[in-house]
């Protein structure tokens, strides 16, 4: 009998008000987190691949001058620390549905610090690199900015914190 019942989920006039009973925001939301779940799977797997490429690389110590190996060694942890800011905030999309501007940023001033440092090692173009230092301030000010002005948090008055420790008994 089930396998009966199994067959009328199929039936075209079933089928169809079941389709027209979806309410799009569902079929959304299970799409994101069906395509959510391959980038943090696809996030994790470069994640993994990048720190064993870059403890591979720790063989090169033998063959060239550890000045230069270690400077790649700095330069593909900082790519792998872009990749877990990336997927700090895949996840906090995932779970709460919408990105924070902090995480936005935090990802970008890694990435272009990584870009300076890069730059500093290749001994490159100064006026590049100045550039690249002006990006990185400006990326810190919005970072603190951000912070500074969140919407998440409340804005009290400043003597409310002062007026709830009297109440608490903390201050007589």
């Amino acid at each position: 009998m089930p396998a009966l019942e199994a067959l009328r989920l199929f039936d075209s006039g079933v089928l169809w008000r079941r389709v027209a009973h979806l309410d799009p925001l569902e079929v959304w939301s299970l799409a994101m987190k069906g395509v959510l779940s391959l980038v943090i799977l696809t996030l994790l797997t470069a994640l993994t691949g990048g720190a064993l490429k870059t403890f591979w690389d720790i063989r090169l110590l033998l063959d060239h001058p550890a000045e230069v190996v270690l400077r790649q060694i700095i330069v593909n942890t900082l790519i792998l620390l872009a990749i877990v800011e990336v997927f700090k905030t895949t996840v906090t999309y995932f779970r709460e549905g919408r990105v924070k501007v902090t995480f936005i940023v935090d990802t970008i001033l890694v990435v272009m610090l990584t870009e300076v440092i890069s730059q500093w090692f290749k001994g490159g173009d100064w006026q590049a690199l100045t550039a690249l230092c002006g990006i990185v301030l400006v990326l810190g000010i919005v970072r603190v900015m951000a912070v500074r002005w969140s919407p998440a948090l409340r804005a009290e008055p400043h003597d409310s914190v002062y007026h709830d420790l009297r109440n608490q008994g903390g201050f007589r």
